[in-house]
């Protein structure tokens, strides 16, 4: 364990951001998972509503630093792809 005020802090700063970004991934996968469900209802309305919440939940995780912006936007065009096909 630290020794050092400033390492203490640092470890405190850790351990609530680890908490805290965990919950926030929790939180997406379900969101992501019920987007899923979904789309393989393939109810038009519920599906653009669920892809919406999703979508915007992924840029605030970007925005907050949990995930990258990149895998934000993969897992956003893969919904959004499911989303296109299951209307066709």
């Amino acid at each position: 364990m630290a020794n050092h005020a400033s390492a203490l802090k640092r470890h405190r700063q850790s351990e609530k951001r680890r908490v805290r970004n965990a919950a926030v991934k929790s939180n997406l996968r379900s969101l992501i998972k019920k987007a899923r469900e979904t789309v393989a209802t393939a109810k038009p309305e519920e599906v653009k509503t669920q892809l919406a919440r999703a979508a915007a939940h992924l840029d605030k995780a970007v925005t907050g630093g949990v995930l990258h912006r990149n895998n934000a936007s993969r897992k956003i065009s893969r919904l959004t792809r499911a989303a296109n096909a299951a209307r066709k």
